[in-house]
């Protein structure tokens, strides 16, 4: 019989002899060097060597992180997500060495630095690629080994960096432990769920990987195939398949921790339940973590993923069988919002067994009756459920009554639930069956999701933003067919309802172009999973709520009189409500600091229809300030009001102000249009409230609207960035780095887009490094410097200030004379000019004919002497004096 050893070795040929043989050729150093990182905690200090390595006869760009002494240690490598590079592992790589092990990071074929076409995890090439990197570690001399040519080595990483894990898991018997995040077991299920394809996550794994000409060919020519069928056909599900942990899911038995997100339309739930189930049957211990974010954003719990994954590593690898690896499940639930950053608070909930995706059935009655409802041609208008980088956040929020869901009349049928006698947790994912039926000899495609509907029936979220596509073919219409829902972990309150939707069209998914009518009807009630033995965790109680009972209320007293005094929202001040900014002594602190300040005691007042520009060198404390003026953090000291109102995390007011940071997304098979549409929706505001057509008046993006937003140049993107700030018509505008990446026709039309809009009474602040356009387009400054106001004032005054003179000479003005002229009583400082042959001299009490005076005394020819006027030489003055 044909041990899972003997098979990974047919599998992928090992040629033992040959491998050695090549470590020396493997290990080519292509300009590599050393760095360290010295920690501040007391850790060892980190090296790091960076290489590019030939493996597979592709070069391979690789970072080698390493701590303390030369001892032995497991090794571990780190891949990276999809359109990433090793770079963006860094972090983690150096902790994981700080903790003692030997970390390798590497840049996939086709990204970063490293050569080679995008094959998506092929078995003879980037799995491949792997089994070499493993190779070189075992040739390390401080690496552990468990035999000749047999590094102790874990792998880890997320999405693709996870799936190229189990992969290597799979085909190579020497890998010892996986924990790979939020990751595929099969591709194809992942990208044509039940045969309906995945279009818009599809085309973003095709834009992010650099285009179709980065990719092998096969998987090129398969993605253009299906894209304009809008069907995967049996040779792409072959393709895919073929490239999936799933082909190999007999080898995979090593100790694995699988952790997968909850608000993930990409790869969902489902996926990490697929790789248990193998896993385990192969014998080998598998822990299962669904963390709260996901592909569609939200909070990856990074500190806590990471830290779990050590863990796991330090039982599997050092075999430290103290090591906590903790419970066999557990699922992040949303227990409210702090009320200090309005993020969503988590709490765990766990089980000693893994519940699978079925556990405690209960089921649900559904009223309804038959229902009938069109697919419309072309497919559009499409329903709407998840939005990669938008859903993720709102999904923590669905158990708080917050989501973004649309679906549009005539194109669903829906089936509902009585009002819930008591809260009810569904944890897995739902089934129904349900009869099906569609006009003419076609194939129906469905979309299923279950609603959480509030008691009044006006407010219904989509938990985790998740719907689920069906392909109904004709001879399975007509009679019940089973439909599995999305996997959640959501909490349906007492009196609450659970609506089944069954859509036409879902903007993720290709739905046929044909317009074609469905007869829906529910065969049976909706069977919900409630995993009784997964407990939420308890909160700890502080000894003296039990043990000192009178004591506890009288320091509970003082806290909440201490918190109300903290936390209560200072008085609107009508003496400032036409005034779009006043900040007072504001101070922030470096995180786990107690002297360090990002911002210190700045103050400074905008005006209405004013175009502010906040400057300052790198670390002056830009950023900090817009992120407290935007609510996102808490100053420690002084206060901002907008119009009046005292700034705080979620104030009313903040819907009177606009904000821009540098690389908003935006879907790229969406037009302009649409993309603007989409986020109003999402804001939960009403339609008439947008002003889109005033915002893109301003921007002036013209006919671009209608076309995709791929097809925009990043002088467009920039403006329909602008744009989309600007709805609403934002009181105040905030813009940060709006023209980066800019060329000067596309930067010129970008600052008469900021003058148009204060033009009409309002106020825009922007923080560039681009100066000459802040000259241009500004009409007031504010200059910071190490956190601290250096002057605020309209730019012609601070261009004027300073008493900058420019002298010109006949001659070059060597280094030792503009010294000597920095020296003369009177002068604060005397600077050569690029071309050598004039000065920029400061005056501090000098007058300008006094200044004449002592340059003929220094004999140097002067042949002009004049008022430098220039924002650059002022800003630079001004740093410069805040340096003294």
């Amino acid at each position: 019989m044909e041990t899972p050893t003997s098979r990974r070795r047919r599998l992928l040929p090992r040629k033992r002899g040959r491998w050695v043989a090549a470590v020396a050729a493997l290990a080519v150093l292509a300009g590599g060097g050393a760095w360290t990182a010295a920690a501040d905690d007391g850790s060892p200090t980190v090296r790091r060597e960076d290489r590019e390595l030939s493996v597979n006869g592709v070069s391979i760009d690789t970072s080698y992180f390493t701590a303390g002494d030369s001892g032995k240690r497991p090794a571990v490598l780190i891949g990276h997500g999809f359109g990433g590079s090793k770079n963006d592992v860094r972090a983690q790589a150096e902790k994981l060495a700080a903790d003692g092990y030997a970390v390798l990071t590497w840049s996939a074929r086709g990204f970063g630095k490293s050569g080679g076409e995008i094959s998506l995890n092929a078995p003879d090439k980037e799995v491949k690629d792997v089994s070499g990197l493993i190779d070189w570690l075992a040739a390390r001399p401080e690496v552990e080994l468990d035999g000749k040519g047999d590094p102790r080595v874990g792998l880890t990483g997320a999405s693709y960096g996870g799936a190229v894990s189990l992969l290597a898991a799979g085909y190579d018997e020497r890998v010892d432990a996986v924990a790979p995040l939020i990751t595929y077991w099969n591709l194809a299920d992942a990208l044509f769920p039940d045969g309906v394809f995945k279009k818009l996550w599809a085309g973003i794994f095709i834009t992010t990987g650099g285009g179709c000409q980065k990719f092998e060919k096969r998987l090129c020519e398969m993605y253009e195939r299906v894209a304009v069928s809008g069907k995967p056909d049996a040779a792409a599900v072959d393709l895919l398949t073929e490239r999936s942990p799933s082909a190999v899911a007999d080898d995979i038995d090593v100790p694995a921790l699988l952790l997968q997100g909850q608000s993930d339309s990409l790869f969902p739930l489902g996926q990490a339940d697929a790789m248990q189930k193998a896993i385990s049957a192969n014998g080998a211990p598998v822990s299962v973590d669904w963390i709260s974010g996901g592909h569609d954003g939200g909070d990856d719990e990074g500190p806590r993923a990471q830290g779990r994954v050590t863990d796991w590593f330090d039982r599997y690898l050092k075999k430290d069988a103290g090591a906590d690896t903790g419970p066999a499940f557990r699922v992040s639930r949303t227990g409210g919002v702090d009320s200090t950053d309005g993020a969503a608070l988590l709490r765990g909930a766990s089980g000693d067994t893994y519940p699978g995706l079925r556990g405690g059935g209960r089921d649900i009655a559904l009223s309804g009756g038959k229902q009938t409802f069109r697919n419309p041609a072309g497919a559009a208008p499409p329903s709407i459920s998840a939005v990669p980088g938008v859903g993720g956040g709102l999904s923590q929020l669905s158990s708080l009554g917050v989501g973004l869901s649309l679906d549009f009349p005539g194109q669903f049928g829906r089936f509902e639930s009585a009002p819930l006698d008591e809260p009810l947790r569904i944890t897995g994912t739902p089934t129904v069956r349900v009869d099906v039926r569609a006009d003419g000899d076609r194939d129906a495609v469905l979309f299923g999701k279950v609603y959480d509907v509030s008691p009044d029936g006006r407010q219904q979220v989509l938990p985790s933003q998740l719907v689920a596509p069906y392909r109904i073919t004709p001879d399975q219409q007509g009679r019940p067919v089973e439909l599995t829902l999305p996997a959640v972990d959501h909490e349906f309150a007492a009196g609450h309802r659970l609506r089944l939707v069954l859509s036409a069209t879902d903007l993720g998914y290709a739905s046929p172009a044909e317009p074609a009518t469905y007869t829906v009807s529910a065969d049976g009630p909706l069977t919900v999973p409630t995993a009784p033995t997964v407990e939420t965790a308890a909160v700890t109680l502080p000894w003296w709520t039990w043990g000192l009972p009178a004591a506890a209320l009288v320091i509970a007293a003082g806290l909440l009189l201490t918190a109300r005094r903290r936390t209560a929202t200072p008085a609107p001040d009508p003496a400032l409500a036409d005034v779009p900014l006043q900040i007072t002594g504001l101070s922030k602190k470096y995180a786990k600091s107690v002297d360090r300040y990002a911002v210190r005691e700045l103050s400074f007042r905008v005006e209405k229809g004013q175009v502010l520009g906040l400057l300052g060198p790198n670390g002056a404390g830009k950023t900090t300030t817009l992120r407290m003026l935007m609510g996102l953090i808490t100053p420690d000291e002084g206060e901002i009001r907008v119009f009046g109102q005292a700034i705080r995390p979620g104030a009313p007011v903040l819907s009177r102000v606009g904000a821009f940071v540098e690389g908003a997304g935006f879907l790229p098979h969406l037009s302009g249009r649409a993309n603007l549409d989409l986020y109003w929706q999402a804001t939960g505001r009403p339609a008439e409230d947008a002003h889109i057509d005033e915002a893109l008046e301003i921007a002036g993006l013209g006919d671009a609207l209608a076309r995709a937003v791929r097809t925009y140049s990043q002088g467009m993107r920039q403006r329909l960035a602008i744009a989309q700030a600007m709805l609403g018509m934002p009181d105040l505008l905030i813009l940060d780095e709006p023209t980066n990446g800019l060329d000067p026709p596309q930067i010129r039309e970008m600052r008469d887009v900021m003058i148009r809009y204060a033009a009409g009474g309002r106020t825009v602040i922007v923080s560039s490094h681009l100066l000459s356009e802040v000259e241009q387009s500004c009409t007031h400054l504010v200059v910071m410097d190490r956190g601290r106001l250096v002057q605020a004032g309209p730019v012609a005054e601070i261009t004027g200030s300073g008493d900058m003179i420019l002298v010109s000479s006949s001659e070059e003005v060597t280094e030792p004379l503009a010294d000597k002229v920095a020296a003369l009583p009177g002068v604060g400082s005397a600077v050569r000019t690029a071309d050598g042959h004039a000065l920029l001299v400061r005056l501090d009490g000098a007058t300008v004919a006094r200044l004449v005076t002592e340059l003929v005394r220094l004999d140097v020819p002067v042949t002009g002497v004049g008022p430098h006027r220039r924002l650059e030489d002022a800003f630079l003055t001004l740093i410069s004096q805040g340096a003294a």
